[in-house]
């Protein structure tokens, strides 16, 4: 693993390489594999792509997240304003069943509440609605329960899950468990990146029937 200082610098690095994150907004410390970030940003678009681009940099164990979003006076808006746009997007995404969501807006916070079937479309939901002006956070509290006729087999899903580890060509299947319980997918193990970490959820997430991934997974080589 890198020493803080090496790390610390190759965050830097990596925020000046993305290009919708102006790396000058931010100010970034690490100490035995987490980073801090912290700073000023004009939205909530900016300070997701900015922790998305510090899971990236091999070596990031944790993340620290101290960055506020203070909009600019043009791209302020009423929670009424962000509520109707909230809903519009939500209708307009063919991945997300908008009749199943609810929006409520607080000072410029969404929270998302309903129900879905599949983990994907919750999470396009979130990612609709983090693209919109005027919102400064997002709690995602949208529950996913599958469809009646949807039986979770354990032994299945635990195959399938594995099989997409398998496939995988970034990561070492080998170095993760997995156990299901009813509609519960537990992932053990070890993995070496953010960027694996993401990959064993993606698997566990896709597997027909699960609502709920608990990852305990830990880095290491």
């Amino acid at each position: 693993m890198p020493d803080d200082m090496t790390l610390q610098a190759m965050v830097m690095d990596e925020l000046a390489w993305t290009p919708n994150v102006n790396a000058a907004h931010f100010g970034v410390a690490a100490q035995n594999g987490v980073v801090t970030l912290s700073g000023v940003v004009s939205s909530l678009a900016e300070k997701v792509a900015a922790e998305q681009g510090a899971r990236r940099v091999k070596g990031v164990q944790g993340i620290a997240q101290k960055i506020v979003v203070r909009l600019p006076t043009a791209h302020r808006h009423t929670d009424e304003e962000i509520a109707d746009r909230a809903l519009k997007v939500l209708n307009w995404d063919l991945e997300v069943p908008d009749e199943q969501i609810q929006v409520k807006v607080e000072n410029g916070i969404v929270t998302l509440t309903g129900t879905v079937t599949y983990q994907f479309q919750r999470a396009a939901a979130d990612r609709d609605i983090r693209r919109l002006g005027g919102v400064t956070d997002i709690v995602n509290l949208i529950e996913i329960r599958p469809n009646a006729d949807q039986v979770v087999d354990p032994v299945s899903v635990h195959h399938e899950i594995e099989n997409a580890l398998r496939r995988s060509a970034e990561m070492e299947s080998s170095h993760v468990s997995v156990e299901v319980s009813g509609s519960k997918v537990t992932l053990r193990g070890r993995v070496k990146t953010w960027w694996e970490r993401s990959l064993a959820e993606s698997a566990a997430w896709s597997a027909p029937g699960v609502t709920q991934v608990d990852d305990q997974l830990t880095f290491g080589s």
